[in-house]
């Protein structure tokens, strides 16, 4: 089950079209991928190859 991640401070940021868009900080506290092929992504989610970037 997924757990509720509050936002803080630094989890995001609102784009010129007014859309949020979570940075780096908080994908981390969440936790994991969701696959969407976010634009901060820690985990390196290519949504091209609808795989992970295992060079880290």
């Amino acid at each position: 089950m997924k757990k509720y991640v509050p936002l803080e401070e630094g989890d995001y940021y609102l784009t010129p079209e007014g859309y949020r868009c979570f940075t780096e900080q908080y994908h981390l506290k969440r936790g994991y991928c969701c696959e969407s092929g976010c634009r901060h992504c820690p985990y390196g989610f290519n949504t091209k190859t609808n795989q992970k970037d295992t060079k880290s």
